[in-house]
């Protein structure tokens, strides 16, 4: 099987390289701030029906096919309020983090755009709208892809250097990818905690790991109930890793949505953590285009 398609039981077999994270740090904590907003299905964008996925109720009492009121506002906390809370939190701190970005979402807001640009965050692709690439025919996925990263080059002034689709890449996305070019990584795999490289049309190709673990959604599904159960629950992570970090340093995703986390109580543990992180002296807080580019530096692919 070909183009990064293959599975692979195996991975570095319980012998990682150590990745050599700048300053001898045992952890590379990447924060993702997922920014959807205005990129989710709604019968209002013409849409047969409105987006209820990660939204304060479990079930949308309003009919599918009829325009959802209460879903579309939901959404558009996040955009209006949630995103500049926690852009506050993350400036005031001096702490960086990487966006995932529906590029129409931020052709919606212009302003959370420039923010953006100016904050000189990396862009991880996020698909043109929030959609499942999966069910995107091969000249669909690809004029998504196209049409996201001309669209981030316009409201943002900058591409992606990543991608990440909606839970799933299709089997052509990592194709496609390479065609379009000015990919450093993708991130729709959750196999590992460190980089690894694969191959696309015979050449090779780096993935970044991405997880789900430590992802605000749990307070959509039930996981989380307060901002201190995220608190707990991503602290541990990282105290684990750290001590795992004497020997075998990893890396660590953090996922934020504006929509979920942005909310005045869970924005609480989202501050704490912030806090805490911003102490630690062994963890590097960084992007993911720096863990790709210190990937392709320092671990470029065997021959």
């Amino acid at each position: 099987m070909s183009d990064g398609l293959a599975r692979d039981y195996v991975g570095y077999a319980g012998r990682p390289p150590d990745p050599q994270w700048p300053g001898g740090a045992r952890l590379a904590l990447n924060f993702v701030l997922a920014y959807e907003e205005g990129s989710e299905a709604s019968v209002a964008a013409g849409d047969a029906h409105s987006e209820t996925n990660l939204i304060e109720v479990s079930r949308s009492p309003v009919p599918r096919g009829q325009r959802d009121l209460g879903s579309e506002s939901m959404y558009e906390y996040g955009s209006r309020a949630g995103f500049w809370r926690l852009l506050r939190l993350f400036q005031e701190r001096n702490l960086t983090l990487t966006v995932f970005p529906c590029a129409q979402a931020l052709e919606l807001n212009p302003a959370a755009a420039r923010a953006l640009g100016e904050a000189g965050y990396d862009l991880c692709g996020h698909g043109w709208r929030w959609v499942e690439h999966f069910r995107l025919g091969e000249a669909e996925e690809r004029e998504h892809i196209r049409r996201c990263v001309a669209s981030l080059q316009r409201t943002v002034g900058r591409r992606p250097t990543g991608w990440y689709c909606r839970f799933a890449p299709s089997l052509n996305t990592r194709r496609l990818l390479a065609e379009e070019g000015g990919f450093l990584y993708d991130s729709d795999c959750y196999d590992d905690d460190l980089p690894h490289w694969t191959t696309v049309q015979g050449k090779p190709y780096l993935l970044v790991p991405y997880g789900l673990v430590n992802n605000d959604m749990r307070f959509a599904r039930g996981g989380f109930a307060t901002g201190q159960d995220y608190y707990q629950a991503v602290r541990d992570g990282i105290d684990f890793l750290r001590e795992e970090g004497r020997s075998a340093p990893k890396m660590m995703t953090a996922t934020l949505h504006t929509r979920l986390i942005g909310h005045p109580a869970r924005a609480a543990g989202l501050a704490r953590l912030l806090d805490y992180v911003a102490g630690l002296k062994d963890v590097w807080v960084c992007q993911r285009e720096a863990i790709a580019r210190h990937w392709h530096d320092h671990h470029p692919p065997q021959a």
